[in-house]
């Protein structure tokens, strides 16, 4: 068996004993009903993760794009020998009452209303990173899961990984004496995405429920599938895309909510075609006694520090007083002192990431404690407004004053008004959910 074959079985198998851990015993009718909406890449990861843990059943899929419903359903037919129904729209899924819960792997701009409806209609939601596509509609989800006693899980699997919640764990102990610091990185090198035409939609695809709560534009191959992370009107650019996991291990670990001031620069540089964020952009958010500093860089580049993640240098870097610790999916590794000397070095265990945060959702559908939560919708939404600040300090051009209270901008009507965006009815984030 090949090393890579070996290693997956074994995060296969580690992730299932730790579900049969979660729930011992359970029949047929003990298990939470689950659909998934949105058919892409992740999408059909979810379905692969979820159909391994015993204690769920995948009943319904659904997508805007017939061939991407019609995949998932022979997926989960293939995986699991059971034939799940389908939806066009997720309203309809939500008024399944077979459906318990739902797992969300649309475009970010779909993330936050598809979860406040799943909490109206009463389900419990596992949504992917970002869980927002803006500052505004990220506390609306919190509001609704709170007010509806909804578990709400953002998909930052590093909250539910072995080896980074004991490197958090040893910085909030000292390991490197006082934290000052903390940095993402995400050189994650990417080829341009060209320019395609305007076209009619093909058929098979809603394009007015594709583009939901986002303006009307018309038809490309750009603006759909995975490209769709390069507009502004349904993306977040790189640094909310990979950099969101870096950005929440940089807040956990440095132990901080918002800052007070955010500034943020860059640009879209080298290709020419048809992407609208930045693929280099730097971000500094400042605490006053501390610091959270994040590079994107999205060209060829060397990387940083031992920082890796298999081909690309994409992690985190913690400073403190009395050294240094350096975290990426490779492990971590702790540094003392002005010699720099190795003291730590930390592998990753063998039970993977996805299906234990997937595991550790259900347990919280159980137990009906948020709080169980690894990574409650709080915790999510608290990291990506640090995205979005940063964005929004890269479109304005200038720095930004925060008020952490209120999680808003000071003294800068155009910055605030980008906390939010106009809706396109009737997909709109409702003020009161």
């Amino acid at each position: 068996m090949k090393y890579e074959n070996r290693r997956a079985f074994l995060q296969t198998a580690a992730a299932a004993v730790l579900a049969r851990q979660a729930f011992p015993v359970l029949g047929a009718n003990d298990r939470i009903n689950l659909g998934v909406v949105g058919i892409g890449g992740r999408g059909r990861d979810h379905i692969d993760e979820f159909v391994k843990l015993p204690q769920c059943r995948i009943v319904a899929v659904c997508d805007v794009d017939q061939a991407g419903r019609e995949r998932g359903v022979a997926q989960v037919e293939r995986l699991s020998g059971y034939k799940p129904k389908q939806y066009a729209d997720m309203r309809q899924l939500f008024e399944d009452k077979e459906v318990d819960a739902v797992s969300f792997a649309t475009p970010n701009h779909w993330h936050a209303l598809g979860a406040i409806w799943a909490c109206q209609a009463g389900k419990d939601v596992y949504v992917e990173k970002p869980p927002s596509h803006n500052v505004y509609e990220g506390r609306k989800m919190i509001e609704a899961a709170r007010k509806y006693n909804r578990m709400v899980q953002v998909g930052s699997q590093s909250r539910s990984m072995g080896y980074i919640q004991r490197a958090m764990r040893l910085l909030g102990e000292g390991v490197i004496g006082k934290v000052y610091e903390a940095k993402g990185l995400c050189f994650n090198p990417r080829k341009s995405i060209g320019h395609t035409p305007d076209e009619p939609v093909p058929p098979g695809i809603n394009w007015d429920l594709f583009l939901g709560p986002a303006p009307m534009r018309p038809f490309s191959r750009n603006r759909f599938h995975y490209n769709w992370h390069w507009f502004w009107d349904t993306g977040n650019g790189d640094i909310g895309n990979q950099g969101i996991h870096e950005m929440d291990k940089a807040r956990w670990g440095l132990n901080r909510g918002l800052p007070l001031h955010v500034v943020s620069t860059g640009g879209k540089f080298v290709h020419q075609d048809d992407q609208e964020t930045p693929n280099t952009q730097i971000a500094v958010f400042d605490y006053g006694d501390a610091q959270i500093t994040f590079d994107v860089r999205g060209l060829m580049t060397p990387g940083e520090g031992d920082v890796r993640r298999e081909d690309h240098f994409v992690g985190n870097v913690f400073f403190g007083s009395e050294g240094y610790l350096t975290l990426d999916g490779n492990g971590f590794r702790v540094y003392k002192g002005y010699e720099r000397k190795l003291v730590m070095d930390e592998k990753p265990g063998p039970e993977g990431d996805t299906g234990p945060h997937m595991a550790n959702f259900l347990a919280a559908c159980r137990s009906r404690k948020y709080q169980d939560l690894t990574a409650d919708i709080e915790i999510g939404v608290t990291s990506v407004a640090l995205v979005h600040l940063a964005n929004i300090s890269y479109r304005v051009g200038r720095r930004l004053t925060i008020d952490p209270a209120t999680w808003r901008i000071k003294g800068d009507p155009e910055a605030e008004r980008m906390l939010t965006r106009p809706y396109r009815a009737p997909y709109v984030v409702p003020d009161k959910v």
